[in-house]
């Protein structure tokens, strides 16, 4: 696939213009970094597949359906600039059902970031959430579509790919954005009232 960088200068206003979508949509908050500082590890994208995650192989947006980190790196090349977005989420809530529907209202975020941008110019933004699409939009469904090849994805619009397949160090990726990268304390009680965090990204041009 060729990635190459849009013609259409990004300027100071478009980038604002996506700041205060996001902003409108429910996130906390959003800010644009370097295509260059978004951190990759081949080891984060390893622990898809072991310890193995319950949705590997489940969704055309998780390993091994991924092209992975190497591939990765490969396309940040041809970008210069990304949004970071950041939902806050009481931490009870990333323990329970509701878990999903925090993370549908991510995937719904950045794929209408995504879209925004290329209605702008930006005809190679691309978004990335987290979680298995498979778990978020399709989990009363048996099987993806996709994958079993008995037809096409049946939310083409909202879902995108996880984050954790590609390597992305989303910890790290909260401190390039100026945020705080600690995601969630495992020794803290789900009704202490305590907060915490998820996030998505789009590669803009």
């Amino acid at each position: 696939m060729n990635h190459r960088i849009p013609d259409k200068k990004i300027t100071e206003a478009a980038l604002t213009e996506l700041i205060n979508r996001v902003r409108r949509s429910g996130a906390a908050d959003a800010a644009v970094i370097s295509a260059a500082d978004i951190p990759v590890e081949d080891d984060l994208a390893r622990l898809c597949r072991e310890p193995q995650c319950e949705n590997y192989g489940r969704s055309p947006g998780c390993p091994p359906h991924v092209s992975g980190p190497e591939a990765f790196r490969e396309r940040l090349k041809h970008y210069r600039l990304a949004l970071v977005v950041k939902i806050d989420v009481p931490t009870h809530v990333l323990r329970s059902t509701e878990r999903r529907d925090i993370m549908e209202l991510l995937h719904d975020i950045v794929a209408d970031v995504e879209q925004a941008a290329v209605d702008m110019g930006f005809l190679n933004a691309k978004a990335f959430a987290g979680g298995s699409c498979k778990m978020i939009f399709c989990r009363e469904h048996a099987e993806c579509r996709v994958l079993s090849e008995r037809g096409k994805c049946r939310n083409p619009r909202r879902a995108r790919p996880s984050m954790s397949g590609y390597g992305i160090n989303v910890s790290r990726l909260m401190q390039a954005a100026g945020w705080q990268g600690d995601y969630l304390d495992p020794t803290e009680d789900a009704d202490s009232g305590g907060m915490s965090w998820i996030s998505g990204l789009v590669l803009i041009g």
